[in-house]
């Protein structure tokens, strides 16, 4: 990575705690927007408050943190200000008030310059539309950032074959947008983001506009990237079942709000409320969830010399072997018992999954 202007302070890498830290975001459009928070007007639901005072709440009084290195995934309905969040987290929209902590980066307090900055070095942003530049070859198109940072043309080209064999598209880059189909240039997107290696990737509706298979590929292939280069991930979708498969995390957000965040078992084993157990209604439970999960103590034996299964197992690839045991099974996660489960409790989960 180049040299900082020495007139622009170079961006730090995260202290210790969260790569991401947001507090009291709002995002109002509208007239007035700065003189709705703190009054009435800022507890009137989305409708209300356009109908009373020709404002959007797109984003209301958001709080998260996102871990070093963690996928974290917010999801929502069309309008839910999903979108609208995280181009706020990359000031690429004005937030209305609130904190946005990057890699140690005061979001809101940084200069035009100084966000210039973070952008290039710091935050790398895939969308849906791929935004390639079409009279560029795909070599040129990955290394733009690279070249924006002012690395000489051998060091980013060299750097942007070395990201193009990681997403799969060695020997395509000589190769222009057109000739690729949506699959690879998503690819080409993705790879232009990780060239300038940044801390954070923002992800919006990346893959909406793919065709359900390629979809299916690019998902497996951003947690196969995860896996290789330990980016912290923040991840747009409208796609519960993106977000499941995807997220460590999830923010299930409504008119602008988050109405719960958790892990992929925390949302489907204990929704927050019926809006979200409405979203999760169509999930298997016994897909998502694990024996930790559904391990008890109360009312169990002692642990004993019976069968032993990790507490990290699915429900569904547990069925077998519980049900073949002559008794509760016990569930141990790092050596530790987390407690037993018995062959009803997990037909339970099980015919959940096969109601209609």
């Amino acid at each position: 990575m180049t040299t900082a202007d020495p007139e622009t302070p170079a961006v730090t890498a995260a202290p210790d705690g969260p790569m991401i830290s947001v507090r009291g975001l709002w995002k109002i459009f509208g007239p007035r927007e700065h003189r709705i928070i703190g009054t009435p007007d800022a507890e009137l639901s989305r409708a209300e408050l356009r109908e009373k005072t020709g404002c959007t709440a797109a984003v209301r009084d958001v709080d998260f943190e996102v871990a070093p290195g963690e996928v974290f995934v917010v999801m929502g309905l069309s309008g839910s200000g999903k979108s609208t969040l995280v181009r706020c987290l990359a000031r690429l929209i004005e937030p209305t008030a609130g904190e946005v902590t990057i890699a140690g980066c005061d979001m809101n307090a940084a200069s035009a310059k100084e966000l210039r900055e973070i952008r290039r070095t710091c935050i790398g942003m895939v969308f849906q539309h791929f935004g390639l530049l079409p009279h560029r070859r795909v070599l040129d198109n990955v290394a733009y950032g690279l070249e924006i940072q002012g690395l000489g043309r051998d060091k980013r080209h060299a750097r942007a074959r070395e990201i193009l064999s990681l997403v799969g598209l060695e020997g395509y880059d000589a190769s222009y947008p057109a000739q690729l189909s949506g699959g690879m240039q998503q690819r080409v997107g993705l790879a232009r983001a990780l060239a300038v290696d940044p801390d954070v990737l923002l992800f919006d509706e990346p893959f909406s506009a793919l065709d359900p298979l390629i979809r299916r590929d690019m998902q497996n292939e951003v947690i196969r990237l995860h896996r290789e280069v330990g980016k912290t991930l923040v991840f747009i979708t409208h796609d519960l079942s993106e977000a499941l498969k995807l997220g460590d995390r999830i923010a299930i957000m409504r008119d602008g709000a988050i109405v719960q965040t958790g892990t992929p078992e925390q949302l489907v084993g204990a929704p927050a409320d019926d809006y979200v157990a409405d979203f999760t209604s169509e999930i298997v439970k016994g897909n998502v969830l694990t024996l930790s999960w559904l391990a008890r103590r109360d009312g169990a034996p002692d642990a004993g010399d019976g069968p032993e299964l990790p507490g990290s197992m699915l429900v569904r690839d547990a069925v077998r072997p519980v049900l073949e045991s002559a008794g509760p099974v016990r569930v141990v996660t790092d050596g530790e018992l987390d407690g037993f489960v018995d062959r009803d409790t997990v037909l339970s989960v099980i015919a959940e999954g096969d109601q209609p």
